[in-house]
C-alpha cells in the first residue's frame, strides 16, 4: 500500500485519535501547575522567583501529569498504523483504544484532585499562610481535553466497528 492510499484509508476517527495523542504530548511542555497569589506584594515576589519555581510543566510535576499523555499518543499511533487490519479491529483494537483513553482520563482526573500533593506539607503550609494558591495551568486543561476527545472518538470507533461487523463483506468497504 502506497503512502497516499494509506492516508486515504485511515478514518477520520483514527486521525482524530492521533491528533488527540499529539495534543496531549504537546500539552506536557506547557504549564501544568502554577502558583498564584491574591495579595499584590506576594504576587511581586512570585514574579521575581525563577520561572520553574512558580510554573511547572508536566515533566516537572507529578506522575499524574506526565504519564497519561504517553498512552494516549501510543494509542493514537497504534490505531492509525494498525486500524486497517480487519482481524485486529474485530479482535478489539477499538476497545483497547477506549480502555487506554479512559484510563488516561482517569489518571488526569486523579492528578487534578492531587494537585497540591506536588508540594510537601511544609510548602503547602507556607503557601496557605502567604495566600498562595496552587492551580492548574493551560497544559493540564489541554491534556484533559485531548483525553476527553480520545475517549469520545474511541467510543464512536467501537460503535462503528460493531456496525461494520454486522454488515456483509461487500458493504463494509463503503462504511469506512
Amino acid at each position: 500500500m502506497t503512502l497516499p492510499n494509506f492516508v486515504k484509508s485511515v478514518t477520520w476517527r483514527e486521525w482524530l485519535g492521533l491528533a488527540a495523542g499529539l495534543l496531549a504530548l504537546g500539552s506536557t511542555f506547557l504549564p501544568w501547575t502554577t502558583l498564584t497569589a491574591t495579595r499584590p506584594d506576594i504576587e511581586d515576589i512570585l514574579t521575581q522567583l525563577p520561572h520553574g519555581d512558580v510554573v511547572r510543566d508536566a515533566w516537572h510535576s507529578s506522575f499524574f501529569a506526565w504519564c497519561p499523555p504517553l498512552p494516549l499518543l501510543l494509542a493514537g499511533l497504534v490505531v492509525v498504523v494498525f486500524g486497517r487490519i480487519r482481524n485486529l479491529r474485530i479482535s478489539g483494537l477499538p476497545h483497547l483504544w477506549l480502555v487506554v483513553a479512559a484510563a488516561s482520563l482517569l489518571l488526569m482526573a486523579l492528578g487534578w484532585f492531587t494537585l497540591d500533593w506536588e508540594f510537601d506539607a511544609d510548602q503547602r503550609g507556607i503557601f496557605e499562610a502567604a495566600g498562595i494558591a496552587i492551580g492548574p495551568g493551560l497544559g493540564r486543561f489541554l491534556g484533559l481535553f485531548a483525553a476527553l476527545v480520545s475517549c469520545v472518538v474511541a467510543f464512536l470507533d467501537v460503535r462503528a466497528m460493531r456496525a461494520e461487523s454486522r454488515q456483509p463483506r461487500k458493504a463494509r468497504s463503503k462504511i469506512r
